[in-house]
């Protein structure tokens, strides 16, 4: 017989451990705050230590409970897949995924009709996080992230490199028919906008552009990159944008590349995925099919 904790208690606790809140935990769950308190507590007694520490009003799971809370999250996948598995065979499945949220809003989300018109039978449900190095969280089949396909970076996860990363100066085609930037030092005067979600990118485009001088002027910053990229298609100044993802705003007229020579390389995308057996290819062959719609990106400069 396997001594095993409390199974909903476990359950409970991973979603806790994940949103950082019992609150949120208790939304997803469909359960009070309460009753996730004290399923939290059970499970507590039951391991004998405590699992959540106090920070303000939010309860904060401890360093030990972080990396159980992983493990767990991976058992549930995994169990998730082995009742896939036995499940019946022509039944529709569930894909989940998590990507930064500009990356699947601007890259990943409108190529999905064409992954959905191949797989009729896959439903892709995508969840975004805010940082493009976030830790991994259970509940999802695929996490698309910032980094290298190194074993050591996510143990126990396969890594395979998605997409390729560079920036470039972006603005409004209205902004540059207005105030045209012809060549670097055309920047100047011009109200330069950042996100906090993608530092250093001003920084290392003046390097690259040789507009050392200018390191240190006054920049209009957002805390994500989707915001500042609205600001930039406004016409409310240039910014710094990645390509391919901002393909789909550059090929539709929403914003334009004015130097499109210069280009900075920046860490790409990779695809992270538990090492278990993957019912039917379900998982790889979603990744292939990243891969494949990376491989095609062809961004033309304009200007």
């Amino acid at each position: 017989m396997r001594r095993l904790p409390p199974l909903n208690a476990l359950r409970i606790f991973e979603v806790a451990a994940r949103t950082g809140s019992y609150a949120e935990a208790g939304v997803e769950l469909g359960l009070t705050h309460g009753a996730v308190s004290r399923q939290i507590a059970a499970l507590e007694g039951w391991l004998g230590q405590k699992l959540f520490m106090k920070d303000g009003r939010r309860m904060i799971a401890t360093p030990t409970a972080r990396i159980f809370a992983a493990e767990v999250g991976l058992s549930f996948d995994r169990l998730a897949v082995a009742a896939e598995a036995c499940g019946r065979p022509g039944a529709r499945r569930i894909l989940r995924v998590s990507a930064p949220t500009s990356l699947a809003m601007r890259w990943l989300i409108p190529r999905l009709n064409r992954f959905h018109a191949d797989h009729p039978h896959i439903e892709v449900a995508v969840t975004t996080v805010s940082c493009v190095v976030e830790d991994l969280r259970g509940g999802v089949d695929v996490s698309i992230r910032r980094g290298v396909a190194r074993d050591d970076v996510w143990a126990q996860h396969r890594i395979v490199p998605v997409l390729d990363d560079v920036d470039t100066l972006i603005m409004s085609p209205a902004l540059f028919a207005q105030r045209p930037i012809l060549k670097p030092a055309d920047i100047e005067g011009h109200t330069l906008l950042a996100a906090e979600t993608r530092a250093g990118e001003w920084a290392s485009w003046l390097d690259a552009a040789g507009l050392h001088h200018l390191a240190g002027s006054p920049r209009q910053t957002f805390d994500h990159f989707f915001v500042a990229r609205q600001a930039v298609e406004d016409g409310l100044g240039i910014g710094i944008g990645p390509l391919p993802m901002l393909e789909i705003d550059i090929a539709s007229g929403r914003l334009t590349t004015p130097l499109p020579g210069i280009r900075v390389p920046r860490t790409g995308y990779v695809a992270v995925f538990p090492r278990q057996p993957d019912a039917g290819n379900l998982v790889a062959g979603f990744v292939d099919w990243l891969v494949g719609e990376a491989s095609g990106d062809i961004v033309k400069p304009n200007a």
